[in-house]
């Protein structure tokens, strides 16, 4: 049998869609048929998270995080994804409170970058993910230099992130100053871009702006059907 996969997410809807989709969708075209592992979603209700985000109560959020990896622990998950990359702060927090392993997004794409021979690299997200250490420490732990956009990029990349992509909103308008944000950190030495919020893919590709990207969403999500159906 393969390991059972719980997702926490919520944080938004649409990224936790992202990775049931992927693994589902991803497992039927490689192997033809429905065997697909099971996986358990604990979806928060999200307006407590942002609310505590913006209060900077991140002892709050660990807390809650922790209480809903228990639950997917509980109901049989073999190992745990967490949905989004801000929560990735508490990462630790939320491992120290289960005993099965998470996988963290960050680690993931890290791989994928490094595989692409890649050392300097964008960082889109949250202003949380941009802004603070948890994310660019550890790629330099991992041997990869991070850069973010100058102060209007990184108002602009979170407005959108937050008042239209996690709604589900998505426009053109916003795709082009995506693009703009993106090559102007090309421009500057970035030999690629993390899309380190789980909802910009829904917004942007690499067509939009002839820049290397990486999709933390379906990196994280092909890193758990990889870890499900290993040594079957």
């Amino acid at each position: 049998m393969h390991k059972k996969i719980g997702i926490l997410g919520g944080m938004t809807p649409e990224s936790t869609t992202l990775y049931y989709e992927y693994i589902t969708r991803s497992y039927i075209e490689r192997y033809g048929d429905y065997g697909f592992p099971e996986i358990i979603v604990f979806s928060v209700s999200f307006q407590s998270y942002e609310d505590w985000m913006i209060a900077g109560e991140w002892n709050r959020i660990a807390e809650g995080l922790s209480e809903s990896a228990v639950s997917l622990e509980r109901a049989g998950a073999d190992f745990i994804v967490i949905a989004t990359n801000t929560m990735h702060k508490v990462f630790k927090n939320v491992q120290n409170a289960v005993s099965v392993p998470l996988l963290s997004i960050i680690d993931a794409t890290a791989e994928s970058i490094r595989e692409r021979g890649f050392d300097t690299i964008g960082l889109l997200g949250t202003i949380f993910t941009m802004r603070e250490a948890f994310y660019k420490d550890r790629l330099s732990e991992l041997g990869i230099r991070t850069m973010i956009p100058n102060e209007e990029g990184l108002e602009t990349v979170n407005r959108i992130i937050f008042e239209e992509l996690g709604k589900g909103v998505i426009l053109d308008e916003s795709r082009e100053a995506y693009a703009k944000i993106i090559r102007q950190l090309q421009s500057e030495g970035a030999q690629g871009i993390i899309l380190g919020c789980t909802e910009i893919p829904l917004l942007i590709e690499e067509k939009d702006c002839g820049v290397p990207l990486f999709n933390t969403s379906t990196i994280h999500a092909e890193k758990a059907l990889s870890f499900a159906i290993a040594d079957e």
